[in-house]
């Protein structure tokens, strides 16, 4: 039996997270556990260590998608240049959005167990993170929190799954993710279970913009977009 059930796998319900007061997010049980005391590790090594995002539901994962898809929120390519969507087919549209969010029901962060970290200390007040690589490498601001990420949080059970370019999902240096869930979560998002998540979602009446698009490619998009990640030690 998987540790989550489709629901939970697939953001529709709420019911495997809780509140994590200390650093303002919301995680799984285990994931929380383990965060805090990474956060504690980083505190003692003088990084503050906080989450830009964590648990998302269905819902925001499908506003974040809509808006990128009509322009409202800002459209990357995969080097992270602005696009024109006024330019681009849709089919195009779906490509550019995948490359840096995901699907609504085929999110990691659906699970509770994925962190958007950054280093509070290393910002300027009123600052706020823009998670782009370049943060994260050479002289950026988060170049050394990267750095310590590399040695230590494998000791806590988390691992980067989007360390690299593998066709899918770009780079993501600031997206830890705790293994002991995830590490199950991931074979039981089958593709069967994401396309009930999107029905559900059709007959709920939460509209998903590019939807025929979306459909035609959901094979190569679960393929390419939620299994291509790196394996967790």
């Amino acid at each position: 039996m998987p540790i989550l059930t489709p629901d939970q796998l697939t953001g529709r319900v709420s019911t495997h997270v809780l509140e994590v007061p200390q650093l303002s997010c919301r995680l799984h049980a285990d994931a929380a556990t383990a965060f805090l005391a990474l956060a504690r590790q980083a505190a003692h090594d003088g990084i503050d260590l906080a989450a830009a995002s964590s648990f998302r539901p269905f819902a925001r994962q499908l506003a974040i998608w809509n808006a990128k898809f009509h322009g409202h929120q800002a459209l990357l390519d995969r080097f992270g240049e602005p696009l024109d969507v006024g330019r681009l087919d849709e089919e195009q549209i779906v490509r550019a959005i995948l490359l840096w969010s995901a699907l609504p029901g085929a999110s990691r962060h659906h699970w509770g167990t994925e962190i958007d970290v950054y280093d509070r200390a290393a910002l300027a007040p009123p600052a706020r993170p823009r998670l782009i690589p370049a943060e994260y490498a050479g002289d950026g601001a988060f170049a050394p929190l990267s750095a310590w990420l590399a040695r230590h949080c494998a000791h806590y059970d988390f691992f980067r799954p989007y360390d690299s370019d593998r066709g899918g999902v770009q780079p993501e240096p600031w997206h830890l993710s705790f293994a002991p869930v995830a590490g199950a979560a991931l074979p039981a998002l089958t593709l069967q279970v994401l396309a009930d998540a999107l029905r559900a979602g059709e007959l709920a009446g939460e509209s998903l913009s590019g939807a025929a698009t979306v459909q035609r490619l959901l094979p190569e998009i679960h393929e390419r977009y939620v299994r291509r990640v790196a394996a967790h030690a």
